[in-house]
């Protein structure tokens, strides 16, 4: 995040000293336990353990048994099974954990990854009907088909049984396949809502070794559900901790050979890997395959067996990303060229005919995040128009688009993150109906960003056992953040700039006669006037393993002037 001068901290309050007695560990576990919901003994025990209690029974989708015995008649026939996935990490993964768990059984199966520009997401009537003409029975969709309504009922009149295996949020009519597994559909009995699609995959595949009473040979694909439900950013509570949690042990203990040769070229180190290496390093380049062409490479690098089938797949990619990222620079640069940061709307718009379609949700979540604002961008061409949202806690952006149905081609998404395709001569209204409705839902919300604190604590007290004890709520992520700690009164003796571009900086910090080290991601330009006075600094403690030496240090998230903010 970078330093914002109308950033607003807020510091959760400490949790009632009951709650703090209910809780057999430390203060500050306890009030970090406190800090993300939890309130009882039992429940902070299993939040910390994270072992196989929070493995759910797969057959509690009620669709699961029906699903299972169609695939088992397709493994027993000889069907050709098509896995049709998505072209973003989570769809990539979840598609290798399909075709991976059912060729395992012996299944004919084959993925299917549509291209994101040229068929868009989710299933195709064309591609549907291809499939069957080469002889194709079964479908099983990952990641998507949850609002294919007319595709599905096409798919059924050709004679194609469709299995829908999805994470977003449905329509009010579901689509009318063989089975649908799914925890957000009404009426759904399966107990945590927040799967990835890779995850709710997973649960099919675990199910179908179950019945065979070969569930442990599935374990091998948890490191595949951990890069996808990352990737995918959904909360890391519940299940999604078990499954990230032991998907992190395999990445580091027997890293596929794609894993391997993705590191080296990142200079990931092996052993290390963590959320943030996911999120950072892993999901970018995973995802950098379908954003500019096609995302079979990074499926391809998934499933690869050996090192030498991995090389110039991740070679490839690793360009690939080098290439979205210049691009996404150029385009926000573009974007905020045309804002009038004075005047700024309660809904950002930003519409280009040559923003490749790829790029434009970077482009939007970058919009989101510096100006905090629900932002959308969209590609025209002659005919439609394509938009790609991202959006704030206050606006629940698929609902917005929901409004606008009746616009669009195709759309979907989540509350924060959605997409659509309208034909071309619908796009005025949708602009003009949205932001309208923007500013009408937003007025009187402060549109600032904002962080939230854990703790304000004096620097001093902080030392290398505070950092184990932190370890113990792993593995962070979405709604499990890192522990952010807020010090005051602080003093920035140097700093120098780190980086291609010269956009990092490396800090040192002074306090009551200690030096400490910081680090401040994508914020040179920011610092400038902190130099002179003492400063309030918001950061999270980290472990800096520089030249195998393990040192104690900040990761900067914001600061201002000592005493201006909370």
């Amino acid at each position: 995040m970078k330093i914002l001068a109308n950033c607003l901290w807020k510091l959760k309050p400490a949790p009632p000293e009951k709650i703090s007695q209910n809780f057999p560990y430390p203060p500050l576990i306890s009030r970090l336990l406190h800090n993300r919901g939890i309130e009882t003994a039992e429940e902070a025990e299993l939040f910390l353990s994270s072992d196989r209690r929070l493995n759910h029974n797969p057959f509690l989708f009620p669709d699961m048994e029906k699903a299972v015995s169609r695939i088992y008649i397709a493994l027993l026939t000889g069907e050709k099974i098509v896995v049709y996935g998505d072209f973003d990490a989570d769809g990539l993964t979840a598609t290798a954990v399909l075709t991976t768990g059912i060729a395992r059984l012996g299944g004919n199966v084959i993925p299917y990854i549509p291209h994101r520009v040229t068929e868009g997401y989710g299933l195709k009537i064309s591609a549907l009907e291809k499939h069957r003409t080469e002889g194709v029975s079964l479908i099983i969709s990952t990641d998507c088909g949850i609002t294919a309504i007319p595709e599905i009922k096409r798919a059924n009149k050709i004679g194609l049984d469709v299995i829908v295996t999805d994470h977003h949020t449905p329509l009010d009519e579901l689509p009318p396949a063989y089975a649908i597994i799914n925890p957000k559909v009404p009426g759904e009995t399966y107990p945590f809502k927040e799967l990835a699609g890779v995850g709710v995959a997973y649960k099919l595949i675990q199910a179908l070794y179950r019945n065979l009473g070969r569930e442990d040979e599935t374990r091998d694909l948890l490191d595949l559900v951990a890069i996808g439900t990352i990737a995918d950013i959904v909360p890391i509570l519940n299940e999604n901790r078990y499954l990230v949690k032991e998907g992190i042990k395999l990445l580091n203990a027997e890293p596929r050979p794609g894993i391997i040769e993705m590191a080296q070229l990142s200079r990931l180190h092996l052993g290390e890997i963590e959320p943030e290496s996911i999120s950072w390093i892993m999901a970018p380049r995973l995802n950098a395959a379908g954003r500019l062409e096609h995302a079979l490479a990074g499926y391809k690098l998934l499933t690869a067996t050996t090192i030498s089938d991995s090389q110039e797949l991740a070679l490839w990619l690793e360009n690939k990303n080098t290439e979205r990222q210049q691009l996404t620079v150029h385009f926000v640069e573009k974007a905020r060229a045309r804002l009038d940061t004075q005047f700024l709307p309660a809904l950002l718009i930003f519409i280009d005919a040559e923003c490749p379609q790829g790029i434009s949700g970077l482009v939007a979540g970058r919009l989101s995040d510096e100006y905090y604002r629900p932002s959308i961008v969209i590609k025209t061409n002659a005919d439609s128009a394509t938009g790609s949202c991202r959006s704030i806690p206050d606006f629940n952006i698929i609902q917005a688009l929901s409004r606008f149905a009746h616009l669009f081609s195709h759309f979907g998404g989540h509350a924060q993150a959605a997409g659509f395709t309208l034909p071309i001569e619908n796009l005025d209204a949708f602009v003009q109906g949205i932001s309208a409705y923007a500013e009408e839902t937003l007025s009187g919300v402060e549109l600032k960003p904002f962080i939230d604190i854990d703790i304000d604590t004096d620097l001093s007290e902080l030392c290398p056992a505070t950092l184990r004890e932190l370890e113990r709520l792993a593995p962070f992520g979405e709604a499990n953040p890192k522990p952010v700690f807020l010090s005051r009164g602080l003093n920035i003796t140097d700093y120098r700039s780190m980086g291609s571009n010269n956009e990092h900086l490396k800090l040192r910090i002074k306090h009551k006669g200690r030096f400490w080290d910081g680090v401040a991601f994508r914020q040179a330009k920011e610092l400038n006037g902190f130099l002179q006075s003492p400063v309030d600094i918001v950061y999270n403690l980290e472990l800096d393993k520089w030249c195998g030496t393990d040192t104690l240090r900040l990761k900067i998230i914001d600061m201002s002037p000592a005493g201006t903010k909370i």
